[in-house]
């Protein structure tokens, strides 16, 4: 077994294969950057290293560093985690070759399934079924809206060296081509510094079924059984389960070994997950199921994998870049119930999902229905430099509805503040009578998104439970968690004057009406009280409306630190509301930021490429006509 381990990554995924390692007694190293010099991987590390500034360019995507880092301190060996450098072939090769061992696939094997034009072709030559799509050379725009045009609409764009969502784009119709291509080519350049791209066949009711498969270097290789990840928005995975629902066992069978297959061909050793993409529109069979990609590396989602398998994927991985064989053979594995698991975002559903930095003053996970993966803790920060992902919850049950049951507990006792997270969304996401019984495809958050995106403003039960909060703590020093029956005790004709968005009025709290079952806690000047996975805080005095970057004056603000990666308009020009001002890039993503009505644009503050922090002006728009349409 190695006796030393270097990870080189950051946040959960770190916290994640120390856990693993330390069970093992192996020594654990951490890196990190400026940003991270107390972050919760650094802590709990046997030892630390700094490589290097914020921004992941400057840090964990210099290979130098980390292996340097890595020699420095005596490791054996490097995990690389997922995202960052994990799928980089040169990468691989200079850590072997620098006499270190690598916790991952050969390079070959990540190379030949780097690039998506490439792997489909070789998975083509395997026998496994591939999208139909166009994978040629010619990158010209001419060239590619003609192959999306014969493909028929609509298509999506996918960047050859692509993962995570990023640099891809659905299309329509020929008109919104030539924009979506330009902005996928852009991230994907940004992203991962290749700006190639395939276009595919959309399929109308898609479902993302993924297989994790696991060799090792003595030829032995496994198939761990599917899941599910079709829950998405922006093509980024939210909710994942495994196994895949209504997945019949002939599928199962079919589509496992389709992905053996395709593992087989690239001769590969340890962890890894062939995507295929499924047509659902007449339930998932497998003359309907299509190879994607492979993600050669451990996936974000493997938790609900070792749920149902009872294996450690981070062991296995260690083992196997020991030397070891494979812990189990095929007909070993089987599954045990059902697993589900959502990720938290610092993210801000009720304005567009926007990312959300800042401190973690109040920061309490429910560990006691499931398993918390996560790379913080209470006191840490969120900086707007790498992904928002803060945390993943993972229930298993007998069958999928004890699951569901388990992560909504879950959600429900999530308690995030002042950073806000998507947790309400993920609450009403489970909930949904469509994902209860199973009818989910990769357009389900777009369809009901009205539906799942939380109140913004809490309804009179929630202002009757803050109210019920904001009185236990004035009676004791911690908050009484349980409420059931609060009302009943309380003093004849109690009240509480609370205020919220500059609005104040007195919450009685000694009548029938009813109350929200909430969780909380109060200061001097707020409480702060969790519903459903929501947060929501009100004011104990008249200390002014709630903070916010509001845009009915015209005036358009950066909502978070960031890069301006394009400036669509020119000062003085004619614009309709929704018209897009100006694109910002934060947290590897895109943010276009939009005209709030008809008018003009009277001052322009930031340039492309320009860093500006959060609140910055980068634009101010006065009302007028609606811009005329460009003569044709």
């Amino acid at each position: 077994m190695i006796s030393s381990l270097l990870i080189a990554n950051r946040g959960e995924i770190a916290c994640r294969v120390i856990r693993t390692a330390r069970a093992l007694g192996v020594r654990t190293v951490a890196v990190y950057s400026d940003v991270d010099r107390d972050a919760l991987h650094v802590r709990i590390a046997d030892e630390a290293v700094p490589i290097g500034g914020s921004p992941a360019r400057e840090s964990y995507l210099v290979g130098e560093r980390i292996i340097a880092a890595a020699k420095e301190t005596g490791a054996e060996a490097i995990h690389p985690g997922y995202g960052f450098l994990s799928e980089n072939a040169d990468f691989a090769q200079a850590v072997l070759d620098s006499g270190l061992i690598w916790v991952g696939p050969k390079p070959d094997s990540i190379r030949a399934m780097g690039f998506k034009d490439a792997a489909k072709k070789l998975m083509a030559d395997a026998g496994v079924p591939v999208t139909p799509g166009y994978l040629g050379e010619d990158q010209s725009p001419e060239t590619l809206q003609k192959e999306a045009a014969a493909i028929g609409w609509p298509v999506l764009i996918k960047a050859v060296a692509g993962g995570g969502g990023k640099g891809m784009r659905r299309v329509d119709a020929a008109a919104d081509f030539i924009d979506a291509l330009d902005s996928c080519k852009r991230e994907a350049a940004s992203s991962f510094g290749d700006d190639r791209v395939i276009v595919e066949k959309y399929i109308e009711r898609p479902r993302h079924i993924e297989v994790q498969v696991f060799g090792d270097a003595h030829g032995n290789l496994v198939h761990l059984f599917e899941r599910d990840c079709s829950l998405q928005r922006r093509h980024q995975k939210v909710i994942e389960e495994a196994p895949a629902p209504g997945m019949d066992e002939a599928t199962r069978q079919a589509v496992c070994a389709a992905a053996v297959r395709a593992a087989k061909a690239v001769n590969y050793e340890g962890a890894g997950t062939v995507e295929f993409i499924a047509d659902a529109s007449q339930g998932l069979q497998a003359d309907r199921i299509w190879f994607m990609e492979m993600n050669t590396r451990l996936q974000v989602e493997h938790p609900v994998t070792e749920a149902i398998t009872g294996v450690d994927l981070v062991e296995w991985q260690l083992r196997v870049a020991s030397g070891e064989e494979l812990p189990k053979s095929q007909d070993e594995l089987a599954i045990a119930g059902h697993s589900i698991e959502a990720r938290l975002y610092a993210e801000d559903p009720a304005k567009g999902f926007l990312p959300s930095v800042g401190r973690l003053e109040h920061f309490e996970l429910d560990e006691e229905d499931g398993r918390v993966d996560t790379g913080v803790a209470e006191g840490d920060s969120i900086s707007p430099y790498y992904d928002p992902m803060i945390a993943k919850l993972v229930a298993h049950g007998d069958d999928r509805a004890e699951a569901i049951d388990k992560l909504a507990a879950m959600l429900d006792g999530t308690e995030v503040w002042p950073v806000k997270t998507n947790a309400g969304f993920l609450f009403n996401a489970l909930l949904h009578p469509e994902f209860g019984s199973g009818e989910i495809d990769t357009g389900f958050i777009e369809r009901h998104l009205d539906e799942l995106v939380p109140e913004a403003e809490p309804d009179e039960a929630i202002w009757r439970g803050a109210a019920a909060v904001a009185v236990a703590m004035d009676e004791q020093d911690e908050l009484v968690a349980d409420l059931a029956g609060f009302r009943m005790n309380a003093e004849p004709n109690a009240s509480v004057n609370l205020g919220r968005g500059g609005e104040f009025r007195t919450v009685a709290l000694d009548d029938e009406a009813p109350m929200a079952a909430v969780s909380g806690f109060r200061d001097e000047e707020r409480v702060v009280v969790f519903h459903e996975g929501q947060a929501y805080e009100f004011e104990l005095s008249s200390r002014g409306s709630l903070g916010g970057h509001g845009i009915a004056d015209g005036v358009i603000v950066a909502p978070m630190p960031g890069r301006v990666a394009s400036v669509e308009v020119t000062a003085g020009e004619r614009v309709a509301k929704g018209q897009r001002l100006l694109t910002l890039e934060a947290m590897k993503m895109e943010h276009g930021l939009v005209a709030p009505f008809d008018g003009t644009v009277a001052e322009l503050g930031a340039q492309a490429g320009a860093q500006v922090g959060e609140g910055a002006v980068l634009a101010r728009v006065e009302p007028g006509a609606a811009a005329e349409p460009s003569p044709a």
